[in-house]
């Protein structure tokens, strides 16, 4: 194949690439949310060595962009401790993020802990709204929509956690990047979606019941089974 067949064929395998990407609910999906999803399974998927750099420029020129997107993107999973970013050196492929991943939910766990307790002692939180999202999130499971289940079991939790109405609690969940983590999270091998969307309605019966320390206890272990499964060690 000459040079030109090499670069259409190239360029055909890119925007496929992009194409690929499930639809994030928004009409307009920003570019950087784009490229960030791209990137984050080029990491999961060892397109990229640990260690290796990834060069702006390179990406941008790639997917036919300007280099701010890219900038942002890698600025979100430096949040996830998937890139690492040393001055005057660029950014690179982090060795490993195990360990960082079940640190996460292991604060996630108690921060929603607490606010499913004021949530339920106070009766705040939105039921139907909870009850429709598990479903949105079932359906998505049925449908192998593995976005959909990301989107619909953050929308869940911070619902909940929005209902405490207490802004530190929620100021720190939201810095978990919590989109991201679980997007990794359903990316585990062998995972069953719909099994993931079904753990979610007993938050929602323990929270019916009125009783904020089972609801508590429930919220708890929900995330406790996530920071039991494996995770990715090759970054």
């Amino acid at each position: 194949m000459d040079s030109a067949g090499h670069s259409m064929s190239e360029m055909r395998r890119v925007k496929a690439e992009m194409g690929k990407l499930p639809d994030t609910g928004f009409v307009n999906t920003p570019l950087r949310q784009r490229l960030k999803e791209v990137l984050l399974r080029r990491i999961l998927g060892g397109h990229y060595d640990p260690g290796e750099r990834l060069i702006e420029l390179r990406i941008a020129e790639e997917f036919g962009t300007s280099q701010g997107p890219v900038r942002e993107a890698l600025r979100e999973l430096e949040a996830t401790g998937l890139v690492t970013n040393l001055p005057r050196r660029g950014t690179y492929v982090s060795e490993v993020m195990g360990d960082g991943l079940r640190e996460i939910y292991t604060v996630r766990g108690a921060l929603e802990e607490q606010a499913t307790r004021i949530a339920t002692t106070q009766r705040a939180c939105d039921l139907d709204y909870l009850q429709r999202e598990v479903d949105l999130m079932r359906d998505a499971a049925v449908a192998g929509d593995t976005h959909g289940v990301v989107e619909h079991s953050v929308k869940f939790h911070r619902s909940i956690m929005e209902a405490a109405k207490n802004r530190l609690l929620l100021n720190i969940w939201q810095s978990l990047q919590i989109e991201t983590r679980t997007t990794i999270t359903m990316l585990t091998e062998g995972l069953d979606l719909v099994e993931i969307a079904d753990s979610h309605q007993p938050i929602i019966d323990a929270i019916a019941s009125g009783n904020a320390e089972e609801a508590a206890r429930v919220a708890r272990e929900h995330q406790d089974y996530f920071e039991r499964l494996p995770v990715p060690t090759r970054a």
